[in-house]
């Protein structure tokens, strides 16, 4: 049997990239999670996402088997999703006052976590702790 070799990876553009967020993030990265002190070489600086897969920036192709620790079950830019997110974008973004999506993300929330009797929505630590309190 004839073992074939593959070329390995190129990781030069996550490297540079890596190299500039040490300037801006401790360690080079926005999450102690992200750190790569266990494995060898830069993070990966991934560019984009389709289904469960994904591609950095030297254009190698991953399957994306955290899916962004969890929120991405349905996968990178589902259609669906896509779309429902860019028609409720298109309304506005942010309002600071309650609003009718605000409700059904509440009553979601609360009829799927039967020990928990009402939510707050924060933007913040210090909100939460306030609120908290």
């Amino acid at each position: 049997m004839d073992t074939v070799l593959k070329p390995a990876m190129n990781r030069t553009r996550s490297a540079a990239l890596y190299e500039e967020a040490k300037h801006y993030f401790p360690g080079g990265v926005n999450s102690p999670v992200r750190a790569f002190k266990s494995v060898s070489g830069p993070p990966l600086f991934i560019k984009e996402g389709n289904g469960c897969r994904i591609i950095d920036e030297d254009d190698n192709t991953y399957i994306d088997f955290c899916c962004s620790w969890g929120p991405l079950i349905l996968g990178h830019n589902n259609e669906q999703v896509r779309q429902l997110v860019t028609s409720t974008v298109a309304k506005g973004t942010s309002f600071g006052t309650p609003t009718k999506l605000g409700n059904d993300l509440g009553k979601l929330i609360l009829d799927n976590n039967k020990y928990v009797e009402k939510i707050r929505f924060v933007s913040s630590g210090t909100e939460a702790v306030m609120s908290a309190i």
